[in-house]
C-alpha cells in the first residue's frame, strides 16, 4: 500500500533538476530574479525527499513495506532480467535518511552562499540531480540501478568541479577526476557481468546469497572488480590524487560530494557486498592493505597543506582509508558507524570552512609535527603528495599516448592507403616540388620512406620519367599551350551543348533513342 512512496525519494530531486533545467532553457528562470523560484524548487524537493525517507523508514519498521521491494520489470532479454527494485535494509535506510538530511542542509546553505553567482541556477540543477542520484545509488535493489546512480553522481561531480568552466584549471581538474573514476566504472561493469554469469542475476540479495556457492577464485574476482570501483569512487591509493583536484568546485559541492556523501559511496558498496568479500579472503587482505596505505597517505600529506579545503580533504581521505581497513579486517559494523559519524563531522567542517578565517584570527596555525620537520625526505614527499600523479602519468598516460600515436601512424600509412582515402595536401605535392625542396636543402620528404632494391630502382625511373614530363609540360611552355588549347576546346563544347539543348534537337534525340530501343 505504501510502496509508491519509495520511488519518490530519488524521483523528487531528479524531477526538481528537470524542472530547473526546463526553466533555464525556456528563460523563465534567469538572473537574480529567478533565484527565488530555483531555490524554492531545489530546497522544497530536498525537504519532501527527507520527509519521505523518514516515512519509508517507519513503514519498514512497521513491516508495511518489504525489505526487497520489487515494483515491476525494467528490462528483460532472454535470461537477463533487471527489476525495478529497491533494497530497504537498515544500512540503506539509515544512510538514505542521513544523506537526505545533509542534502537539505547543503541546499539551504547554498541559497545564501551562491547568491548572485553567474551559475546559480546551474548549480542547483546539478545539486538536485546529485541528491536523486545518491538516493538511487543507496536504495537500488540491484547492481544495474546502483550503477545508474553511480554514474549520475560521477557526472554531477564532473559538472561541479568544472563549475567555473572558463578557468583552465577547473576544466583540467574536472577531466582528471572524471577519467580516473572511469577506471572504477570499468571494474563495476565487469563485476555486474561476472555476477550475472556466476550467480544468475543482478539483484543484490541474489548476488550476496549466491556468493556462498562460488569457489574462492570466482568470489575473489567479483570482489576485486567491485573493490576497484569502490577504490576509485572513494579515492583510495593509488587512485587518490583526483579528490584533491576536486576542491576546485564551490564549497557547498565540496561539502556534499567529498566531505559527507559521495566520498563514502565506495565504502557503502563494500558494506553492501559483505558476503561476497567474506567469501574472498584475498580480496579482503588487499582491501585492508589499501585502506592502511591510504590512511597513512592522507595523514602525512595533510600535515603540509596550507589551505583549509586541502587539509580537510586529506583528512577525509585518511578517515575513509580507515573505513576500508576496518572492512578488510572484518569489522563491518565499526565501518558502518564510522561512515555515519564521519559524514556528520566532515560535512559540518566543510560548511564552516568559509568562516574559519574569522574564527582563527590571533591563533597561529599548528606547526608541522617534529618528526616530519626532522625528516627532509618525508616532508618533501608529503609536499609532492608522494608523486602519485607523476607515477600515474608515467605508468598509464604516456604508454597510452604512445600507443595512440603508433595507431595513428598505422592508420595513416596503411589503412588509408588500403582503403584509398585521398592523401593530405602536403603528401599530394608534385614530384617537381619535392625535388625543388631537395635541391634547396630543406630535406622535405613526403612520408619518410624510401624503397630499396629493384623496386626502388624501378620507382626512381618512373619518378624521373614523370618529372621530365612534368618539367617539359609546365616549365617550358608546352603546358601553357595545352591549357590554351583546352580552354578553346571547352568553349566549343559549351556551344555544341547549347545547340543540342534546343527543343528540336532534344525531340530528335528522344526519337532516335526510341528507334534504337524498338
Amino acid at each position: 500500500m505504501f510502496d509508491w512512496i519509495v520511488p519518490l525519494v530519488p524521483g523528487l530531486p531528479i524531477l526538481a533538476a528537470l524542472g530547473i533545467g526546463v526553466g533555464i532553457l525556456s528563460e523563465r528562470i534567469a538572473g537574480e530574479p529567478g533565484e527565488r523560484p530555483t531555490a524554492a524548487i531545489a530546497v522544497g524537493a530536498a525537504l519532501i525527499s527527507f520527509i519521505l525517507t523518514i516515512a519509508v523508514f517507519w513503514c519498514r519498521q512497521a513491516e508495511l513495506i518489504s525489505e526487497q521491494l520489487v515494483l515491476g520489470t525494467w528490462l528483460a532479454s532472454g535470461d537477463y532480467l533487471v527489476n525495478l527494485s529497491f533494497a530497504l535494509g537498515n544500512l540503506s535506510l539509515g544512510l538514505s535518511s542521513l544523506f537526505a538530511l545533509f542534502s537539505l542542509m547543503v541546499a539551504r546553505f547554498s541559497v545564501n552562499y551562491m547568491h548572485r553567482e553567474a551559475g546559480f541556477h546551474r548549480f542547483f540543477l546539478v545539486l538536485s540531480l546529485f541528491a536523486g542520484a545518491m538516493q538511487l545509488l543507496i536504495l537500488a535493489g540491484n547492481a544495474v540501478f546502483t550503477f545508474i546512480g553511480w554514474e549520475l553522481a560521477g557526472v554531477c561531480s564532473y559538472l561541479l568541479i568544472a563549475y567555473a568552466y572558463d578557468r583552465p584549471v577547473a576544466s583540467a581538474n574536472a577531466t582528471y577526476a572524471f577519467v580516473t573514476n572511469r577506471i572504477g566504472d570499468a571494474g563495476f561493469t565487469l563485476g555486474i557481468f561476472l555476477a550475472f554469469v556466476w550467480t544468475g542475476g543482478v539483484e543484490w540479495p541474489q548476488i550476496t546469497q549466491g556468493a556462498a556457492a562460488l569457489d574462492s577464485s570466482q568470489a575473489g574476482l567479483i570482489a576485486i572488480c567491485f573493490l576497484l570501483a569502490a577504490a576509485a569512487k572513494s579515492a583510495q591509493v593509488p587512485l587518490a590524487p583526483w579528490v584533491a583536484r576536486a576542491m576546485e568546485g564551490p564549497t557547498p559541492s565540496s561539502a556534499i560530494f567529498y566531505g559527507a556523501v559521495m566520498i563514502h559511496a565506495g565504502v557503502f558498496l563494500v558494506l553492501r557486498l559483505q558476503p561476497v568479500f567474506e567469501a574472498a579472503p584475498a580480496a579482503m587482505a588487499i582491501m585492508a592493505a589499501m585502506g592502511l596505505v591510504t590512511a597513512l597517505y592522507g595523514f602525512v600529506c595533510g600535515l603540509t597543506q596550507t589551505d583549509v579545503k586541502s587539509g580537510l580533504i586529506f583528512s577525509t581521505t585518511a578517515q575513509v582509508g580507515l573505513m576500508f581497513l576496518a572492512c578488510g579486517l572484518g569489522w563491518w559494523q565499526l565501518a558502518a558507524w564510522h561512515l555515519a559519524a564521519h559524514t556528520v563531522l566532515r560535512g559540518y567542517q566543510f560548511l564552516t570552512a568559509p568562516a574559519l578565517m574569522h574564527r582563527i584570527v590571533g591563533h597561529p596555525p599548528r606547526p608541522v609535527p617534529a618528526f616530519a620537520g626532522r625528516s627532509r625526505w618525508l616532508y618533501t614527499a608529503a609536499l609532492q603528495r608522494f608523486w602519485l600523479e607523476q607515477f600515474g602519468h608515467q605508468a598509464l598516460v604516456k604508454p597510452i599516448a604512445r600507443v595512440a600515436a603508433d595507431l595513428n601512424v598505422f592508420d595513416r600509412r596503411v589503412v588509408e592507403e588500403i582503403v584509398g582515402l585521398p592523401a593530405p595536401a602536403m603528401r599530394g605535392l608534385s614530384a617537381l616540388a619535392e625535388r625543388e625542396e631537395h635541391h634547396l636543402g630543406a630535406g622535405y620528404r613526403t612520408d619518410g620512406r624510401r624503397v630499396g632494391g629493384l623496386p626502388g630502382i624501378v620507382t626512381d625511373l618512373f619518378a624521373s620519367a614523370f618529372h621530365w614530363f612534368e618539367e617539359r609540360l609546365v616549365l617550358q611552355g608546352i603546358g601553357m599551350d595545352l591549357v590554351t588549347l583546352g580552354r578553346r576546346f571547352g568553349m566549343r563544347l559549351n556551344r555544341l551543348e547549347s545547340i543540342l539543348a534546343q527543343p528540336r534537337y532534344l525531340i530528335l534525340f528522344v526519337f532516335f533513342t526510341l528507334l534504337a530501343t524498338v
